[in-house]
């Protein structure tokens, strides 16, 4: 049983749906019940052993508050309608394990009746949390732990902690200050390796109508809640482009962008000819690949897809309502994996001056600068299979994508 996150963004689903993906693929009979709030989840390719039950959707706006997202009801009755739904399920399904996603007790702590119920009435249920590589600043997060009694609800009711990150790019035990209690359960999973898309890049670029003396740029919001300075300065951005410059743009809105901006943008976008725009795609990895460069936030999954693809890429972090998109933009910015723009440095000319950098730059004069870790879904398997099977049914019944099982260090050049 999986329970993810869902109030703002595509970001949470995605990466837990990445891990249902290739958990099917590495373990034959294997059942996965999802469990999520998020308004998308039907967009999206469900495999087979993988189904979900929907909760009442909620949603933060961009200074964190929480709201109803449909719903007539008011905030708390939503949260105890869907903490009933969650413990009804997991009583129900009885799972081997239950794998929560970012914060212990879940969503305003509707996840604190199941985990209490499976520790008395279901023991031997394995539980994991999954963080992803950077929570919010340091101090942020070491008051909301402190204040939400996580570190003791790990300590209590959490078997393991997996983190999808690299202690070397940021340690969360030493920056969120884990007791040793809780920093014996955590392992460093490496970063998530998305999968390659559906369509070839010769393929997708064709139908795109480039041409072979222009270049293609990406970009994406991620989910599109907040992106619109982002599209909007882009967009201005076309009208400082030196003429000798072949390029053309594809914007990916988001589908959780309100439809007035979308609109609002589909107009600006009117005289550029060369801007295509769509509000959403599940294939986002072959519309990357095509690329030539990337202009996006900072979110954990779009940094994963650029680094999956080596893409060169301009990364315009959101720094509300945490500060997760900026660390994460700025440390991997100092290794050289991309260029990071601090929201308040963002205009128009810088963006552009950005991207003609990063257009300009030939790939084979760029050294290898740093290796990233993107093997986090087998290692991820790995855990969860160490903590369900014994060892003579690990070594008879476990089968690694051999599109994942590569070496541990891959390079993520620009």
């Amino acid at each position: 049983m999986v329970y993810s996150h869902d109030t703002f963004g595509l970001g949470n689903i995605r990466r837990m749906l990445a891990i249902c993906n290739y958990l099917l693929n590495s373990l034959p009979g294997l059942s996965i019940l999802l469990v999520s709030g998020s308004p998308m989840l039907h967009s999206f390719r469900m495999p087979q052993g993988l189904d979900y039950i929907k909760l009442p959707c909620l949603g933060r706006n961009e200074t964190g508050e929480l709201s109803v997202k449909y719903l007539g009801t008011d905030t708390e009755e939503a949260l105890k309608l869907r903490s009933d739904l969650i413990l009804t399920v997991a009583m129900n399904f009885q799972p081997d394990l239950l794998l929560v996603d970012k914060k212990p007790y879940a969503l305003k702590g509707e996840l604190k009746g199941t985990l209490s119920c499976l520790k008395n009435f279901l023991p031997q249920t394995k539980v994991v949390l999954l963080l992803r590589d950077i929570l919010d600043s340091p101090d942020t997060t070491i008051e909301e732990w402190q204040t939400n009694f996580y570190y003791e609800g790990i300590e209590s009711f959490y078997d393991q902690l997996l983190v999808v990150g690299m202690q070397e790019v940021f340690d969360v035990i030493k920056e969120y200050q884990f007791p040793h209690s809780i920093a014996k359960k955590v392992r460093f999973c490496g970063y998530i390796r998305k999968e390659p898309g559906r369509k070839p890049r010769n393929v997708l670029r064709h139908e795109l109508q480039i041409q072979s003396n222009e270049q293609l740029v990406l970009v994406t919001p991620g989910g599109g809640g907040d992106g619109y300075r982002l599209i909007d300065t882009y967009l201005c951005g076309l009208a400082h482009l030196p003429k000798e410059h072949k390029i053309k743009s594809l914007i990916m809105c988001g589908p959780e962008m309100p439809l007035s901006q979308r609109q609002k943008l589909s107009q600006a976008a009117e005289q550029y000819p060369q801007v295509q725009i769509s509000e959403f795609t599940d294939d986002l990895m072959s519309y990357m690949d095509a690329a030539d460069t990337v202009v996006s936030m900072g979110g954990y999954n779009t940094v994963s897809e650029i680094l999956s693809c080596s893409k060169r890429a301009v990364v315009v972090p959101r720094i509300q309502p945490v500060k997760e998109q900026w660390i994460r933009a700025e440390r991997m910015a100092k290794l050289g994996l991309f260029k990071a723009i601090h929201p308040d440095s963002l205009t128009p000319e810088t963006l552009i001056n950005a991207v003609l950098d990063q257009l300009n730059d030939v790939s084979n004069h760029l050294p290898p600068i740093s290796r990233l870790d993107l093997n986090a879904l087998p290692r991820i398997t790995q855990y969860l299979c160490t903590l369900l099977f014994s060892e003579d049914q690990l070594s008879r019944s476990i089968y690694f994508s051999q599109n994942f099982a590569q070496p541990s260090l891959v390079a993520a050049n620009q």
